[in-house]
């Protein structure tokens, strides 16, 4: 089982691990936190990892090199045959949330500017300082998007180590930051997300990238994955996320939890 970097790529990877563990009663090996996305694919592409946790919007857009349909259905289908055919990878039912970039300020400063999308934060006078992770600065998928905003700029976009990014927001060092949806700072009031009025981001449903030689040397491998189908949400994911990084806890603890309401463990 192997993951991205991310704090919900993590929790994620570890619910995988744990429930195929119970359902096929043998040792899953974890392998998360390999690093961004294409270095988690690369890895499932040559084998060393059996599956991981994407999104489709960002299969297409960095994997494919495609411009990617606001219908997640079309999005869906793509992105698996595309898969299938240059990779012999599945992609798997949706899990049941979906994880894109969003633009957030602190609420203080949405009221103060009367903002709640980003069409209005680029019709504000305001100025602002925007800051992204170093892999949302390379990604193809981010910060175009957002600069088809025209928003108003005081500097450069700055790039941070994730961790950095709220602690600079908090501090007045940045203004507007870009994040996961499933950030669990996400859950404090202190912080707005401005609404992607435009759509200018594609679909990002989360879903399992399988290997196919994986799901034929186990028959009851993909059964078992389906179970997952639909059992997760974005809220449910900032709150694991902000019980790893703001509570201290265990990945482990969290993903044990979540199997246990969902039934499934």
């Amino acid at each position: 089982m192997g993951s991205r970097s991310d704090t919900e790529q993590l929790v994620v990877g570890e619910i995988v691990a744990q429930h195929l563990e119970h359902a096929l009663d043998r040792k899953v090996e974890r392998r998360l936190g390999l690093g961004g996305e294409l270095i988690a694919y690369q890895a499932l592409a040559g084998g060393e990892i059996t599956l991981y946790p994407d999104y489709t919007g960002s299969i297409e857009t960095s994997i494919l090199k495609e411009a990617a349909s606001q219908d997640p259905a079309i999005v869906l289908e793509r992105t698996r045959n595309e898969m299938s055919r240059i990779a012999q990878l599945d992609v798997l039912d949706p899990l049941g949330y979906e994880n894109p970039p969003v633009v957030v300020v602190r609420s203080a400063d949405a009221a103060k500017n009367k903002i709640s999308t980003l069409s209005d934060a680029a019709a504000s006078p305001v100025e602002w300082k925007l800051g992204a992770s170093y892999e949302f600065r390379q990604r193809i998928d981010t910060l175009p998007a957002v600069s088809s905003y025209r928003l108003r700029m005081a500097q450069g976009v700055r790039g941070l180590e994730a961790s950095q990014l709220f602690p600079a927001l908090q501090k007045g060092d940045l203004t507007m930051i870009v994040v996961n949806t499933t950030d669990g700072h996400l859950v404090s009031p202190e912080y707005r997300i401005l609404n992607d009025d435009k759509h200018v981001f594609p679909p990002y449903q989360a879903c399992l990238l399988v290997r196919h030689d994986a799901t034929e040397a186990e028959p009851r491998l993909r059964p078992a994955l389906a179970q997952l189908a639909g059992k997760f949400n974005a809220e449910m994911l900032r709150k694991m996320d902000a019980d790893i990084e703001l509570n201290h806890r265990s990945p482990a603890d969290v993903a044990s939890e979540f199997l246990a309401s969902a039934g499934l463990k």
